[in-house]
This record gives C-alpha cells, sequence and structure tokens, in this order.
C-alpha cells in the first residue's frame, strides 16, 4: 500500500504526500525558501481530482479550491497510480464516517420485511435517461490516456472512444466502450484516474450487451 509520495521537479524542489490516519501530511522542500509543512484533513477532499494540464489536483468539498496539487506520473506511473488510488478511497472513507453514512447503513441493514411489497408489474424495461456524451470530455480522455497510460492493454479502450466520438449518439459505441472498461480489471483505478469522464459514462448505466 503506497502511503507516501515524493515528487521533485527541477529548481521547484521536493514536495512529499504522507497519508497518515485521517489526514495528508505535505511537506515542501524549495531552494531558498524555509520548508514548509501542510496538514490536510481527508474529509474535506472531494474524492474524484481534476486534472489540468500535467498537474492533478484534489479539490475541497467546500469551495473547489485545490487542496493537494500533484504532477502527473511522478517519479513513475506505478507509484502515482497506486497513491491516488489509495488517496481517492481514503477521502471517500473519511467523508462517510464524517457524514455518519456507516450508522446510516448500520441502521438499513436491521430493517428486515416478511413480505416484499407489492409493485405494479410491467412488461416494458424501464426508460433509462442518458446525459449526452460531451465530445470534448471524450477528445481529451483519449488524449490523457495516450500520454500518461498507452499501452496494448488499453488500446481497445482507445479504440471505443474514439469510435464514440466519432458517432457520439450511437448506444453501440456507448456499449463496446463499457464492455472494454470492464475488460481492463485492476487497470481501471488508473484509467480512471487520467481520464475521470469514462467513470461519468459508466455511472449513466452504459448498456453492456448490445
Amino acid at each position: 500500500m503506497t502511503t507516501k509520495l515524493i515528487q521533485k521537479q527541477l529548481f521547484k524542489g521536493t514536495q512529499e504526500f504522507e497519508i497518515v490516519n485521517d489526514a495528508v501530511n505535505i511537506h515542501i522542500k524549495t531552494p531558498f525558501k524555509q520548508d514548509e509543512t501542510l496538514t490536510v484533513m481527508l474529509a474535506v477532499l472531494n474524492p474524484e481530482p481534476t486534472i489540468s494540464k500535467s498537474r492533478l489536483d484534489f479539490t475541497s468539498r467546500v469551495n473547489n479550491e485545490a487542496l493537494i496539487s500533484l504532477q502527473l506520473a511522478k517519479p513513475n506511473a506505478e507509484e502515482f497510480n497506486a497513491f491516488v488510488a489509495l488517496l481517492k478511497q481514503k477521502a471517500q472513507e473519511e467523508y462517510n464516517e464524517f457524514a455518519g453514512l456507516k450508522a446510516a447503513d448500520t441502521k438499513l441493514e436491521g430493517n428486515v420485511y416478511d413480505e416484499p411489497p407489492d409493485f405494479e408489474t410491467t412488461d416494458k424495461p424501464p426508460a433509462i435517461a442518458r446525459k449526452p456524451v460531451r465530445v470534448e470530455a471524450v477528445e481529451e480522455s483519449i488524449n490523457m490516456l495516450s500520454e500518461y497510460v498507452g499501452g496494448e492493454e488499453i488500446d481497445p479502450l482507445l479504440s471505443a472512444l474514439k469510435a464514440l466520438k466519432s458517432e457520439p449518439e450511437n448506444i453501440e459505441h456507448l456499449s463496446r466502450l463499457a464492455r472494454e472498461f470492464d475488460a481492463l480489471g485492476p487497470s481501471q483505478g488508473a484509467v480512471l484516474t487520467y481520464a475521470p469522464y469514462i467513470g461519468i459514462l459508466m455511472s449513466d448505466g452504459a448498456p453492456r450487451n448490445l
């Protein structure tokens, strides 16, 4: 489990990020300046980071200000992806605990019904309302994955993204994207780090069986 990430940048010094209990400690060393240490509570972080050029930012739930800013794929893609995946997980867990969601889940588990409620049945499948595919977000996903992930493993996913970009209203392309994403297995985390829009498409009920 990667709980610490060290990033060095020429002329700008070193940043060390370490996840400790319910916070992230940030130690900044810069030339000709006094070392600086900051602490950011995990519960205040949005668990889904944003990407801007060569940086990945975790923003505040309160005002959307960047609280943790990381250089993409530094010191290497493997360490970076592992740290970001853990940070996303811890941020969500700490927020859930802070908001009392764990307690709420426990109470819900105690509700047991002898018989299920009756609902009107119908042979028609429920309609799924999907948001329009954002072509610019698909294109950005292709560029980010090509630059920072790459490899033959994601080639089928990139091909599906390019097809969706060319025909964003074609549901078969969205279905193909969903199947290729599912096939990635453990690599899904790295893909979502650099292309979070794919996660939005998947959460919108992308079909798998077309």
